[in-house]
Parts: C-alpha cells; sequence; structure tokens
C-alpha cells in the first residue's frame, strides 16, 4: 500500500515511482484515484474518453480546407498529410505525418471545433499528435495511449505546481514547452523506457524551448501557434530519442522547471500572450490586428 502519493516535483515523483516499483502512470491513476475518491475503472475510461476527442481533433482538422474566419489558418494539416503520400517526403512519412496531427488540432481549434486543452488549447495539438503517432509506427492500443496521457499528466502536474502553464504568465514556453515536455515523457513510457528516462525526456524538451515567447498575430490562436504544435511535437519525439538512447540531462528536471519559472518572470508583458510584441507587430503581423470597436456618440 502506498502510504504517501503527493508530489509535486520530479525528484518526488521518481523516488516514488522506484520505492513503491511504480511506472508514472500507475504513480498518476493512483494520486488521482485518491484525490478524486474515483475508481480506476471511472479514470481510465475518462481518459480513454478524452483520447478518442482528441483523435476526432485530428480527423477533423485533417479534413478542413478552407481558411478559419481570421484568414490567419486553414488547409495546411490536409497538405502536410498529402505531402506526406508523395513518393520521397523528407525524412520520410511518418516525420510529416506527426507535424500533421500538430497542424490539425489547432486548426480544429480555429474552425471552433472541439479539442482537449493539453495542456492548454494554444498547445492542445502536440500530445495527441505524438501519441497517434506512437499508435502508428508501434502499435499502442487506444488503451495504451490512453495510459500514456497519465504520464504527461504527471509532468503537467509538476510543471503547474512550481511554474505555470498559462501563456499569459510565463510566454509560450508554459505552453508549447510544457507541452512538449509531458509529450517526451509519455513517449518514453509508452516504448518501455523507465520513469527515470522519462524525467530526462521531459528536462530536454523543456529547456530546449526556454525563453519562447507568446506572440500571437491579431490576438488569435493561430499563427505562430499552429506551426508550433507540429513542429514541437517532433521536438518531443527528439527529446525522448535523447533519453532512451541514455543520455542524461545535465539540468535536472526540477531545476528546468525552475528556470522556466524565473524566465516567465523576467519576460516583458509584451511577450507573453498580449499580442504586443514579436510577430504580432510586424508590419505583416499588425494588417490582422482587430480594428477598434466604433464608440458611440449620442447628439
Amino acid at each position: 500500500m502506498i502510504r504517501d502519493l503527493h508530489y509535486d516535483t520530479g525528484t518526488r515523483l521518481l523516488e516514488l515511482c522506484q520505492s513503491e516499483g511504480l511506472s508514472i502512470s500507475t504513480l498518476a491513476i493512483a494520486r488521482e484515484m485518491n484525490s478524486s475518491q474515483r475508481s480506476e475503472k471511472e479514470i481510465v475510461d475518462q481518459m480513454e474518453t478524452y483520447f478518442g476527442l482528441m483523435k476526432a481533433s485530428v480527423d477533423k482538422g485533417l479534413a478542413i480546407t478552407e481558411l478559419s474566419s481570421s484568414k490567419l489558418s486553414g488547409g495546411d494539416a490536409g497538405r502536410l498529410a498529402r505531402y506526406a503520400k508523395t513518393a520521397s517526403p523528407l525524412l520520410g512519412p511518418q516525420f510529416t505525418k506527426t507535424i500533421a496531427y500538430g497542424f490539425a488540432v489547432l486548426e480544429t481549434n480555429a474552425a471552433f471545433g472541439r479539442i482537449v486543452a493539453t495542456p492548454t488549447a494554444g498547445s492542445a495539438g502536440i500530445v495527441p499528435a505524438c501519441l497517434i503517432s506512437l499508435q502508428e509506427t508501434h502499435g499502442l492500443s487506444d488503451g495504451e495511449a490512453s495510459r500514456a496521457l497519465f504520464v504527461a499528466a504527471g509532468i503537467g502536474h509538476i510543471i503547474a505546481a512550481k511554474a505555470s502553464l498559462s501563456g499569459a504568465q510565463g510566454g509560450c514556453q508554459a505552453e508549447v514547452g510544457s507541452a512538449s515536455s509531458m509529450a517526451a515523457a509519455a513517449i518514453v513510457e509508452a516504448v518501455g523506457g523507465t520513469p527515470a528516462q522519462a524525467l530526462d525526456a521531459a528536462a530536454f524538451a523543456l529547456m530546449n524551448t526556454l525563453g519562447l515567447v507568446c506572440d500571437p498575430v491579431g490576438g488569435y490562436v493561430e499563427v505562430p501557434c499552429v506551426s508550433r504544435n507540429g513542429m514541437f511535437a517532433i521536438h518531443s519525439f527528439l527529446a525522448a530519442t535523447m533519453a532512451l538512447a541514455g543520455s542524461r540531462c545535465v539540468i535536472p528536471f526540477d531545476d528546468v522547471v525552475i528556470a522556466m519559472r524565473d524566465i516567465g518572470r523576467r519576460m516583458p508583458r509584451q511577450l507573453k500572450e498580449t499580442a504586443e510584441g514579436g510577430l504580432a507587430v510586424t508590419p505583416a503581423g499588425l494588417r490582422f490586428r482587430p480594428a477598434p470597436p466604433h464608440s458611440s456618440q449620442t447628439p
């Protein structure tokens, strides 16, 4: 019987996994059972439902052909999927398909479709893209992919406890960086890696997104958000690959999270989801800024 399920650091998470002989997903499920007073079946079934919604959002996004109402996105997920089927897509078809899946979720969001915030709407494509790609390459069942989501949840819980998952608070490093970190850890466990390797993967992914600003063009969650979701899904696989190969992250996961928090606090507010800096205020970006509402005047 596990005595204390509480963890809000990677160090504590790893201690519990090692002392109790548990995977991260098993520990995350047990912690949720303890905090919610629900059965394991209820919790696991709910996560499988979420994964089904994720897959549906990818399918919807791949089918989009029209531009969004802002004219900033739409159709690129389908273009990438078609490119993956050509004779020689760069680095192979699965590489391109993974990017397409990340795009698809954000294009679904831009079209007012239903997505699962993982951990936020602006970063919701990364984890699904990685797990769906793993299903196609490693034969994961929906149940196995859903179980990997608990690994992502465990990593996200720690980041939320010690830093932030909000672009408005920490910049895009807190959204896309966190999602990539969560996905990297989930990939590692899903293919048989250890909890220590999963934490190294999470650290690698987050460490290499530090300083990423949140500068949405026009204030919409589309540019550069859509492309970041596709590109950072690949980033998650790179981080997982490094950890599975035996590379150790010199800076431990907990320290990387604290560094992200510190950078977020130092980051100018203009670069934290205000659309007042970065890409949003380039000549091209300013063309998409919504017109200010007209004030009505009474005679």
